[in-house]
């Protein structure tokens, strides 16, 4: 009979062996056989009340020390640049313990609020008392949740204003927060998953009233995670920054350079002048400069500031404000290419020849002064022939020679074939409270393709120069679309009368050629969005595989180092390639570009989603008191559970449930992206012309209902109950030839 071994025992075995602390493994582990293992179970339980063991489903475990594998949530890197996360199962009586954790260089770059299982070492008797490394990432913030707060008896419930989310939150009297009725708040999950009754949630912040015009980018804020306070010492190596002064650099403070921006412009960190080229060799060729703000002389690697703008990734924009990368010290002032000041710059002199070809660059580290910050309007009208009183002593000397130069890109670019979508751009109008006005869509003047054209070239002479340098640097890549995606813009084309030649190396000229075929057409948009959604999405990558869109092999985004961490990446490598100082690329930076890449492709997508979730909301929050209202638009999408409408007027995306549509039941099509009638065999496509009335516009959520009345000016039949269950399934051959007919005639009508 084996003898049961002691409690201290069972204890410095399981400390000793943290993965093998099930009752059978304690039981093999001291011999434990048959009739033995009751008794074992005894004292376990008993260890158990004691609080000595904790019982984790079939193993045990101390309550003071954290399991070997754990959820962790990343608290951010320490003065020192050492990462460090907090546990989220710490169950001891003592201080929750600190865990570093030790990455390698494979995996993704972690911010703070990330949640990741990690596996953990103990380091007895040290601070910190762990050491982890990284399993996977499990999402960042995946447990926060952001809803309008519903006082009850006791506590409340959360509604999560999340268009998808559909279920609410309890909160417990003691976890509100001091939040009132009718409150936004951002909580977080409280307790474990449980598979009966509602989540718990503890409210952790209050935002305000929901329904006030300004909540809606701060909605997007908090949802999204996008840090918007600085910390004090960022402000404060911020504050402390002198303007650059002329050692080191080329002086260029004599050269006209002038900055073209939107009129609302925040900064201005680009600026450019352009001049015929002399040399008898280049005939009809130009010479162009583009000085973009020295980021780097103030953002050096290592500082505090340097810390904050990776962390950041990126600026994120919306209407009524901006969370910038870097202090407004810099981003508003040192680094802004104000008129009439001298600022620190890095330019791209390149000389391009009569056909917009780029024969020559190089680069240079200058103190400019703009002599002009106009905007793109006015400087469209000096060049249509009204120029105002800043345009008309430019217009010979600097804007005719930018836009002689322009002509010369634009020339370029057509032999080029790059994709050439047109998608109109919403803008929303705000009132001073922060009340939308208006939804307009902006206009495309030559101007701003002239500065889009500048830029291209220099972000191009950017990635050309460090690569025959051989210098590291972060390159903007856009792969090609993956076959699935192709295929099924290829059915979308196919159904509006359209076609896409199959079998051949894509080119963006065969997707040109498609958007001719649907120019001027009741399709155009329709084929648009199709073809941007086929794109993959761009990133970016210390490996250069191309930029697909552009048409171009190499490419690099040195042109807003203000607003972009990837560009103060490309300055400080050219700074370094050029020797110009020891603010360039540090070796600890080279050594985890990978990260970086990969860390700020996500902050650029978490800005994009944010952006566009606010958007949705200022257009519902629009929309609102128009509902009831009919409404003209095309379907742009198709799912099993509805179509979706994008509205002729404001461009807002609507849903129509399908329990809606008729009083039949529709078979939907993944390959053809259509849904059939089973009784009438009527088929709803993508691109048809639709009239719809708003049902419903819910601002909180940005969420719009649509009902729908006619489809390419056909009345529905208005649905009295919900539709029917399924009709027994048609043999595939009768189906095919109904639908093939169906889109037959779809075809003949369209042409």
């Amino acid at each position: 009979m084996a003898r049961i071994p002691t409690r201290e025992a069972i204890l410095d075995w399981i400390a000793d062996n943290p993965t093998q602390t099930s009752k059978r493994d304690i039981a093999k582990a001291f011999g434990i056989k048959g009739a033995d293992r009751i008794e074992l179970k005894r004292v376990l339980r008993q260890l158990e009340d004691e609080g000595h063991l904790e019982k984790r489903r079939r193993s045990f475990r101390d309550p003071e020390k954290l399991p070997p594998v754990s959820v962790l949530e990343v608290a951010g890197p320490d003065g020192d640049g050492d990462l460090f996360a907090r546990p989220l199962e710490w169950q001891g009586e003592g201080a929750e313990p600190r865990v570093l954790l030790v990455l390698r260089q494979s995996d993704p770059a972690l911010g703070a609020g990330d949640r990741i299982l990690a596996r953990l070492t103990e380091l007895r008797g040290e601070d910190p008392a762990y050491e982890g490394r990284l399993i996977r990432r499990i999402g960042t913030n995946p447990k926060r949740i952001l809803g309008v707060f519903r006082k009850g008896s006791e506590g409340g419930r959360i509604l999560p204003i999340d268009k998808g989310a559909d279920r609410q939150w309890t909160v417990a009297d003691g976890a509100t927060h001091g939040a009132k009725d009718g409150e936004l708040v951002e909580a977080e999950q409280a307790g474990p998953k449980s598979r009966m009754g509602l989540p718990k949630a503890r409210i952790v912040s209050r935002l305000g009233d929901p329904s006030a015009p300004k909540a809606v980018s701060l909605i997007a804020i908090h949802q999204h995670g996008i840090p918007d306070n600085f910390p004090d010492d960022v402000i404060a190596e911020a504050d402390g920054m002198k303007p650059a002064g002329l050692e080191g650099r080329v002086d260029l403070r004599e050269m006209p350079l002038i900055t073209i921006d939107p009129s609302d412009a925040r900064d201005h960190d680009d600026a450019c002048y352009a001049q015929p080229d002399t040399d008898p060799k280049n005939e009809g060729g130009h010479i162009l400069w583009v000085a973009i703000a020295d980021v780097a002389h103030y953002v050096r690697p290592g500082t505090a500031l340097d810390r904050e703008a990776r962390k950041r990734g990126n600026s994120t924009y919306f209407p009524d404000r901006v969370v910038p990368m870097l202090p407004d010290r810099l981003s508003g002032d040192l680094c802004s290419l104000h008129e009439g000041v001298p600022r620190a710059c890095i330019v791209a002199k390149m000389t391009i020849d009569s056909a917009g070809n780029l024969i020559r660059h190089e680069f240079q580290r200058g103190l400019m002064r703009s002599v002009a910050s106009l905007h793109y309007t006015e400087v469209q009208a000096a060049i249509d022939g009204q120029p105002n009183d800043r345009t008309e002593p430019l217009l010979d000397p600097v804007l005719k020679p930018l836009y002689a130069a322009y002509e010369a890109l634009r020339r370029a670019r057509n032999s080029r074939e790059p994709l050439d979508l047109d998608l109109p751009e919403r803008q929303i109008v705000l009132s001073d409270d922060g009340t939308v006005t208006s939804v307009n869509f902006k206009d495309r003047l030559d101007a701003h393709k002239l500065i889009e054209e500048f830029m291209v070239l220099a972000n191009v002479a950017a990635a050309e120069t460090l690569i025959k340098k051989r210098s590291p640097l972060l390159f903007r890549v856009h792969e090609e679309p993956s076959p699935e995606k192709l295929d099924a813009l290829r059915e979308t084309a196919q159904a509006s009368g359209l076609t896409l030649a199959k079998g051949q190396v894509l080119k963006t000229a065969h997707l040109n050629r498609l958007l001719n075929q649907a120019a001027g057409t009741q399709n155009a948009e329709l084929i648009n969005l199709a073809t941007l959604r086929s794109m993959t999405q761009a990133y970016y990558s210390p490996e250069n595989f191309g930029h697909f869109g552009l048409a171009l092999q190499a490419y690099a985004h040195f042109t807003s180092p203000i607003r972009r961490y990837s560009d103060l990446i490309v300055h400080r490598a050219l700074i370094s390639a050029h020797g110009w100082g020891d603010d360039g690329l540090s070796p600890e930076e080279i050594e985890r570009l990978e990260q970086t890449a990969q860390h700020i492709s996500e902050t650029e997508r978490r800005s994009m989603m944010a952006e566009r979730d606010t958007t949705d909301r200022y257009l519902a929050s629009y929309l609102a008191d128009r509902v009831g209202s009919e409404m003209t638009g095309r379907i742009s999408g198709i799912a099993r559970f509805g179509i979706f409408v994008k509205l002729d007027e404001t461009g807002a995306d609507g849903m129509v449930p399908i329990r809606s549509i008729g009083d039949e039941y529709f078979h939907h099509d993944a390959d053809s992206q259509t849904l059939m009638g089973a009784d009438s065999g009527r088929v709803i496509a993508l691109g048809q012309k639709v009239l719809t009335r708003l049902s419903e516009a819910v601002p909180v959520t940005g969420g719009l209902m649509l009902e729908l009345l006619e489809i390419e000016d056909t009345k529905l039949p208005k649905s009295s109950r919900p539709a029917r269950g399924r009709p027994p399934r048609r043999k595939p051959a009768q189906a095919k030839r109904k639908r093939d007919k169906k889109e037959r005639k779809v075809k003949r009508t369209r042409r």
